[in-house]
């Protein structure tokens, strides 16, 4: 998978990066059948992400993805297109952040999610709306919340590169 960028908000050195840990995620935009995208809502904090999470012991990118967008926005995913690599520098957490990005479809009908304790307490709710929209949702998120502004950042980035599929 080829390289789309490096966020690097806080200006980290290579000195830094060599001691950091590395922590790798799949990221999606996910379609329903009306050309409609998945976009997480975190309520207490009002910011926007989209679907996808840490990959866990021994999955793939892709088997990760299609777990996380079961837990997360309650439906089974097809995986149509790979966009390539984002890598965060996250100088709070001395963090790597590696995301895998992908364009997919819903197959089947929409479900419930299972949500983790910490994304029911940010108050997660899965809201579906246009591209455009949720790239509009995106970006007007809260800057002020630490991981939100990794979020902006790269899911923006995944959201334009998905503006012509």
């Amino acid at each position: 998978m080829l390289s789309i960028t490096v966020i690097n908000l806080e200006n980290v050195s290579n000195e830094e990066i060599i001691n950091y840990k590395t922590r790798e995620a799949s990221r999606a935009v996910v379609f329903d059948n009306e050309r409609r995208v998945a976009v997480l809502h975190a309520t207490k904090y009002n910011y926007y992400k989209l679907p996808g999470g840490g990959i866990e012991n021994e999955e793939s990118p892709e088997i990760a993805l299609k777990r996380e967008c079961l837990e997360e926005i309650g439906c089974n995913v097809e995986i149509l297109k790979d966009l390539g690599i984002i890598l965060e520098y996250r100088k709070k957490y001395n963090l790597i952040n590696k995301s895998y990005c992908y364009i997919a479809k819903l197959i089947g009908e929409k479900g419930n999610p299972q949500l983790m304790q910490d994304e029911i307490e940010e108050g997660f709710e899965t809201v579906w709306l246009t591209i455009e929209e949720v790239l509009d949702k995106v970006k007007s998120g809260k800057k002020e919340v630490y991981e939100a502004q990794y979020m902006i950042a790269r899911d923006t980035m995944i959201l334009e590169r998905s503006m012509t599929f």
